[in-house]
């Protein structure tokens, strides 16, 4: 009980216990919820600003890529440019209508234009002079115009099969153009007279970074892709950034690839069969996950230890109360009942407190009732007992008085009277039950000088105790009642030796009363202890109960005998020097 009572874990704690993982549970969810929200809200942001950077580098790609378109439109709308790339005859007619009418409209749309590009016409005019710009295996760095005469391109791959598919005005990447990183439009020029008969094409190379703007908005550092597909050939004509795929991949394995690890986001460039693609890692759309996890996991430890710290504060509140109450009940385990709670306020701890104090009230009116009750019981049961051995030595003694005065023993008779009233005197003893055990040895000793009387020199008498119990206190006429028992059933032959013995045994006392008399048969021993009334039944069973009644039943009389050899009375006390003061305090209560 008392090992439970102190590893027991207090309500207050267990409430608080449940409190928090309550608030633990609640931090969680909203941690992860918010979390959620706030990661789903950083990727639907980055996912909105490349797409809104992909929207402007399309309109830049879509403007220009119709400035070239007008350019080309314009060249090929030209009569004058026509029919100047018709022009035959005179070398000398034919240089100077390349001054005043084709090179002229070829530079005007290299001025106009922001960007610098190539512009290349492919005649079929044999009279006309080559003019030769930079050199197409170097970057563009600067516009220029280029007059090249049709063989040029006649065994070029890509041009039988643009021939072969008979496709024109599109864009493609030739030559050196997806090394450098340009991109050309390419169409037809035919003849007015039959808009059949093909006298040249023009092509217009500008540079893809150009055409696609500022790269500030795609941080390709961070894993993004930029991509410039013809879906025409299933090509990619440009990539900026690397995922560790060749440009010249065919797009479409490289989207089913890229899904699960890329956002992919597209935008058709209007009236050309090319698509702007982003690859956006996953990881880049979420990169700031940690850092919000770990603000999230702040706010939420900081809030579970600032409602520990409420709940623990709480609890200790409502914990002193209950701990107090606890207090209480455990010292009226331990049997105080006088103390008393007292709580402030109007609430169920003062309700407790009353109710605790009322109980309080009534358990200690009741234990001092039944603690009264059972003294004055276990007195009078002592006095009771006490008044029997009284009248039966005194009935005992006077019958051997009157037997002497029938004999006319005057001076035995005188004796016997004498022993009898010092014998009563040590009885009373001022009203005391407990007398130290060197009283009742006196007791005893006048008990055997009456006995003298009677049976002179018939019995020897030897009294042996420890020194330390002289002062030891113990209940009157313990003793006498077994001697006079050895002059009553005892007597055997023409005499008799007694021995009275004390001794300390642990923390208890020993007396014996040994006598060299008949002794009992084991039947007759079991009445006497059993049967009170019996012979020499009756005093020792007063002197078991008193002793029992006092002490407890751990204490008491033990007797053992064997027919012809004698019998030996055990008394087992406990060392008792306060016995009067005990005495004093039932008195007390009595009173």
């Amino acid at each position: 009980m008392d090992k439970r009572m102190r590893t027991f874990m207090p309500f207050t704690y267990k409430m608080m216990i449940s409190y928090l993982l309550l608030v633990l549970i609640t931090d969680a969810v909203i941690g992860y919820f918010s979390y959620t929200m706030l990661v789903q809200s950083r990727t639907e942001m980055a996912e909105t600003n490349i797409k809104t950077a992909m929207q402007q580098t399309e309109n830049n790609l879509s403007y220009q890529l119709d400035e070239i378109q007008r350019m080309s439109d314009t060249l090929f709308g030209s009569l004058s440019f026509q029919r100047a790339l018709q022009k035959e005859g005179d070398p000398f007619q034919t240089y100077l209508t390349m001054l005043d009418e084709i090179v002229p409209q070829i530079q005007a749309p290299l001025h106009l234009y922001g960007n610098h590009i190539r512009l290349l016409v492919y005649t079929t005019n044999g009279y006309l002079n080559e003019v030769d710009g930079d050199s197409m295996y170097e970057e563009i760095k600067d516009s220029d115009y280029y007059i090249l005469p049709y063989s040029e391109i006649t065994d070029r791959s890509w041009f039988n099969a643009i021939e072969d598919s008979d496709r024109d005005n599109i864009w493609l990447q030739v030559d050196t153009d997806q090394s450098l990183n340009n991109i050309s439009h390419f169409r037809k020029l035919v003849s007015y007279n039959d808009y059949k008969t093909i006298i040249g094409y023009v092509r217009i190379t500008t540079r893809l970074d150009d055409l696609l703007g500022d790269f500030k908005a795609f941080p390709t550092e961070e894993g993004l892709i930029l991509r410039l597909l013809d879906t025409s050939s299933n090509t990619v004509m440009f990539q900026r950034g690397d995922n560790g795929q060749e440009k010249e991949a065919a797009a479409g394995s490289s989207m089913e690839e890229d899904d699960a690890t890329y956002l992919v986001l597209e935008n058709k460039i209007p009236n050309t069969s090319l698509v702007i693609e982003t690859l956006v890692p996953r990881t880049y759309l979420s990169k700031d996950a940690a850092k919000l996890r770990g603000v999230i996991f702040s706010v939420c430890l900081i809030s579970f230890l600032v409602m520990s710290l409420i709940g623990f504060l709480v609890a200790r509140l409502s914990g002193r109360k209950m701990r107090r109450i606890v207090t209480f009940l455990r010292s009226f385990q331990q049997g105080s009942f006088q103390k008393r709670l007292r709580f402030s306020g109007n609430d169920e701890f003062v309700h407790i407190a009353g109710a605790f104090n009322d109980m309080a009230e009534n358990i200690q009116d009741l234990i001092k009732k039944v603690y009264v009750e059972g003294i004055q019981k276990k007195q009078a049961e002592l006095e009771a007992l006490q008044a029997q051995i009284n009248p039966h030595f005194l009935y005992n003694t006077l019958s051997t008085i009157g037997s002497l005065a029938n004999l006319s023993e005057t001076e035995k008779v005188t004796g016997m009277v004498e022993g009898l009233a010092k014998f009563y005197r040590l009885t009373l003893n001022d009203g005391h039950v407990f007398i130290p055990l060197s009283k009742e040895l006196e007791q005893v000793e006048s008990y055997l000088d009456i006995q003298r009387i009677k049976y002179a020199g018939k019995f020897d008498v030897h009294v042996d105790t420890d020194r330390e119990l002289e002062d030891c206190k113990v209940i009157k006429l313990i003793l006498q009642p077994f001697v006079e028992n050895i002059f009553k059933h005892a007597w055997f032959g023409e005499h008799i030796a007694i021995r009275i013995s004390g001794r300390v045994i642990g923390n208890k006392v020993e007396l014996k009363v040994i006598d060299t008399g008949i002794g009992m048969k084991p039947d007759v021993l079991k009445a006497v202890l059993a049967q009170p009334g019996q012979t020499g039944g009756y005093g020792i069973r007063n002197v078991d109960d008193r002793i029992k009644l006092r002490y407890g039943d751990e204490y008491g009389i033990e007797i053992g005998s064997v027919f012809g050899g004698g019998t030996t009375v055990r008394i087992l006390l406990p060392i008792d020097r306060q016995g009067i003061a005990y005495e004093e305090e039932q008195r007390r209560h009595l009173a």
